[in-house]
């Protein structure tokens, strides 16, 4: 937790629920010269409610900020999570946070895995920590009167004002226009995210009844409708080795309206006509000669 209200308000819900069973991490990042008050705030407050609290301290390295921090974040936690034999982590995700999520993935023209938003629960990409968001069905409003009501006073982030973040404008967005509801544009991340988790299961299915798998290659009939496709797509790429961008492969499924074959992430995909329908086969690519 960040000592900020959507965290503190995770707190004192969690403390009022399940005492003792749980326990608090906050994360110094090292980017603010405010960060290890905050931390020690954090620690004061859990102090005072007998709830085991550890800082963690992570090396940020450069480039996207935001994003870098979010990965040391996470590696931080999961260690954390090991070392303690906790089952998972919260995070105060909230509708809000959720409105602000759909909208600015909208606004990048995603598909509908990044408009599901944040999911209630979920995985690591490498599985090795759960993370359980409880708040999503709360707005934000909502968690500061419950901070209020203890008696604390919460730590505001600056970033939470710069308007150089997406998020700050969607979120001063989204406050101008007060006929929109975070809550039914949350409610519409949770649809698409059934909408994913079912093409997910299309996708796992299609693949156990009709891939074909040898050392080198694998072969799969070419499914009609394109997003499973590009699913079954990576998925393939992805088991022979290669890690495709998702514009990628939506342009090679663009390509084989007039042409046969391509390339992705090492991998070379080719489209074959046979006797009983067409096929995609996927094998790495050729070393390049010299």
């Amino acid at each position: 937790m960040s000592g900020g209200p959507d965290s503190l308000a995770m707190l004192l819900m969690a403390h009022a629920v399940y005492a003792e069973q749980f326990e608090v991490a906050t994360v110094d990042h090292g980017l603010r010269a405010e960060a290890k008050s905050e931390c020690a705030f954090v620690e004061q407050v859990c102090s005072e409610r007998d709830i085991a609290c550890t800082v963690l301290t992570v090396q940020v390295p450069e480039g996207n900020l935001q994003a870098q921090a979010r990965e040391a974040r996470y590696a931080a936690l999961e260690h954390w999570v090991s070392d303690r034999g906790l089952a998972a982590i919260m995070t105060a995700h909230h509708a809000d946070d959720q409105a602000e999520t759909l909208l600015m993935r909208l606004n990048r023209g995603s598909g509908v895995a990044g408009l599901a938003g944040v999911r209630r629960v979920n995985e690591t990409e490498a599985g090795g920590l759960r993370i359980v968001r409880p708040l999503l069905g709360f707005r934000r409003a909502e968690l500061e009167s419950v901070v209020s009501a203890a008696g604390l006073d919460a730590v505001e982030d600056p970033s939470n004002q710069n308007d150089r973040f997406d998020r700050v404008r969607i979120r001063q967005a989204l406050a101008d226009a007060d006929w929109l509801d975070p809550l039914a544009i949350a409610q519409s991340a949770q649809h698409l995210a059934d909408a994913d988790e079912a093409l997910d299961y299309e996708v796992q299915r299609f693949w156990e009844q009709n891939a074909q798998r040898t050392r080198n290659a694998i072969r799969l009939p070419l499914h009609p409708m394109r997003e499973t496709r590009l699913r079954l797509m990576t998925r393939a790429i992805k088991e022979l080795g290669g890690d495709p961008r998702g514009s990628d492969i939506a342009s090679l499924d663009d390509k084989f309206s007039n042409q046969r074959k391509g390339n992705v992430a090492g991998v070379m995909v080719e489209l074959r006509s046979e006797d009983d329908g067409q096929f995609l086969n996927f094998s790495p690519e050729p070393p390049r000669r010299s």
